[in-house]
């Protein structure tokens, strides 16, 4: 028997549709945070910050106050903006002492040393608490307090773990090597729990408490702020409380372009949007959508585009602040990129290394309210529990970003203190019409950019339903060149690329992201959820 077909509509899964407010995210129980934040006289920037938080607690595995967070929006009175909560590396944190403590670890030179995926220096300051706070203040309605209740009542009385957060959570038990990092999140110290089984975050409980009483200054000049810094200079690492002190949150011009009828806004560098939007252009360029949608042709195309978009932004793409960056997402640049496609897979490699972003997590959630007010909103702390570090008794983990840092003095992400690292983190908006907006986003380290031209695609060229473009099986270019499919792509499609020269790898859903996105068409809401998640949406 044929496997299923590219398009073939298989979660079961309807798109869901409201009237007051839509929230999608990857866990039932943070979408119903989001809902309640919008019952209680919020908006949709409040719910965001609710689901992104009761995320923080009951799906600990992706997501964290020691990470980052970033949004991308649609207001009601029609404005576009985003916010950047992202912190850089430690000032003392220069390459010619991370290389040395690094060298002592990994028995090596200086010289030879590399920058790991876990451990203490790939910990950068955590933005999470003041994006949450600047959301709510700048954009919302309720007090971060309120926004934080019912993550604070999830932490403190407890629930029930699903079942891909669950096997996620197995890795924390390698991971974790101090007592308290594995009493902060490891059943009896020991294990990760079962599906069902009920968990308690009371360290973490605790510090949301602690933010909703004195705001985000506690985290960065209180006590949190102080065991952050003592957890990571026990380890051996450079970060001060004075490097908490001076983060502060970013509000960037989104960067977008055209895709046939729509505009579809991303998050300029340091984030890997213009890797997207370079994709989409690159993409109309060559005619992808004159193939059909479940055609090799049209994989062939759109993995082109990717692959070209990748070694672009992996070459240019780092913190503006260090370097300039040339105009990837315009049509003029992807005319020119255009020209080296052919018929057959090109030989382009993957772009510069040393990023260990390629399989990291996250959570993306979106909101969309009966004002008008779309938002996608995106919180990691990188890979998984992220460093393998967790604050003293705060229950905070704290991210592994900076494992995208380079210690090569020529790579365009070399460390640099105070400098902000390649982020993967891409939160997205779509203009279909003047009163017709969408918030999206697909998460999964370099899954994201191809995850959101594949959904995009879906919709502008396929006019599938929301859950139908997210139901659809994807493919994923890899760092070692190869294209990845997802099990039940048909073998028409796979010897298809087969003959256009890809070198295929077959891989199980688990690895081609999650998504979530939310829609509003002239005041009617709809959404759909990741089916390789545990999430769900929900309306009221």
């Amino acid at each position: 028997m044929e496997n299923r077909s590219v398009d073939e509509f298989s979660s079961r899964r309807s798109t869901v549709r409201g009237k007051n407010g839509i929230v999608a995210a990857s866990q039932p129980l943070a979408s119903q945070a989001g809902i309640r934040a919008l019952q209680d006289g919020g908006n949709a920037f409040d719910a965001a910050v609710a689901t992104a938080a009761a995320l923080n607690v009951v799906e600990p595995t992706s997501t964290g106050l020691g990470g980052d967070v970033f949004m991308l929006y649609r207001s009601a009175d029609g404005d576009v903006g985003a916010m950047r909560a992202c912190g850089g590396a430690p000032e003392g944190a220069t390459r010619d002492r991370v290389a040395s403590a690094l060298a002592d670890e990994q028995e090596t030179t200086p010289e030879e040393a590399e920058m790991p995926l876990t451990g203490v220096h790939t910990v950068t300051v955590p933005g999470t608490a003041r994006g949450w706070e600047a959301t709510v203040e700048e954009f919302g309605r309720l007090s971060l307090a309120e926004a934080l209740d019912p993550a604070i009542e999830y932490a403190t009385e407890g629930y029930p773990v699903t079942e891909v957060i669950a096997d996620a959570w197995t890795q924390g038990e390698e991971l974790f090597e101090t007592d308290h990092a594995r009493d902060a999140y490891l059943v009896d110290g020991e294990r990760a729990p079962e599906p069902g089984e009920v968990v308690r975050l009371t360290e973490l409980g605790e510090s949301m408490q602690a933010i909703a009483e004195e705001g985000a200054d506690v985290v960065y000049e209180g006590y949190i702020a102080e065991a952050i810094a003592n957890e990571v200079q026990e380890q051996g690492g450079f970060l001060t409380v004075e490097d908490l002190a001076a983060f502060e949150v970013e509000y960037p011009e989104p960067v977008s372009t055209t895709y046939g009828d729509a505009e579809v806004f991303e998050l300029p560098p340091n984030n890997q949007g213009l890797i997207a939007l370079e994709a989409l252009n690159i993409a109309e360029e060559l005619g992808a959508r004159d193939y059909d949608a479940d055609s090799p042709a049209r994989v062939h195309y759109l993995a082109e585009a990717m692959k070209l978009a990748f070694h672009d932004g992996h070459r240019y793409i780092t913190d503006p602040a260090f370097e300039e960056i040339p105009p990837l997402g315009s049509k003029e640049w992807a005319k020119t990129r255009a020209e080296e496609v052919g018929e057959k897979a090109g030989d382009v490699s993957f772009g510069v290394p040393d990023a260990n972003a390629e399989d990291a997590d996250t959570v993306l959630l979106c909101v969309a309210d009966d004002e008008g007010n779309v938002v996608s909103y995106i919180n990691s702390r990188f890979a998984g529990f992220g460093s393998g570090l967790v604050a003293g008794n705060t229950g905070i983990a704290l991210q592994n970003r900076g494992a995208s840092f380079s210690l090569d003095d020529d790579h365009p992400n070399r460390l640099e203190p105070k400098k902000k690292p390649f982020h993967t983190l891409i939160p997205g908006i779509v203009k279909h019409d003047e009163n017709d907006w969408s918030a999206f986003g697909v998460m999964g380290g370099y899954m994201q950019p191809q995850g959101h031209l594949q959904t995009l695609v879906h919709i502008l060229d396929d006019d599938r339903t929301l859950q139908q473009a997210l139901d659809a099986l994807r493919w994923r270019y890899r760092e070692s060149g190869r294209l990845a499919i997802e099990a039940g792509v048909s073998t028409r499609v796979q010897n298809g690329l087969l003959r256009r020269g890809h070198d295929l790898e077959v891989l199980l859903p688990g690895e081609f992201g999650g998504a979530q996105i939310v829609r509003n068409t002239d005041g009617a809401l709809s959404g759909a959820t990741e089916p390789r998640k545990d999430g769900t949406v929900t309306t009221f």
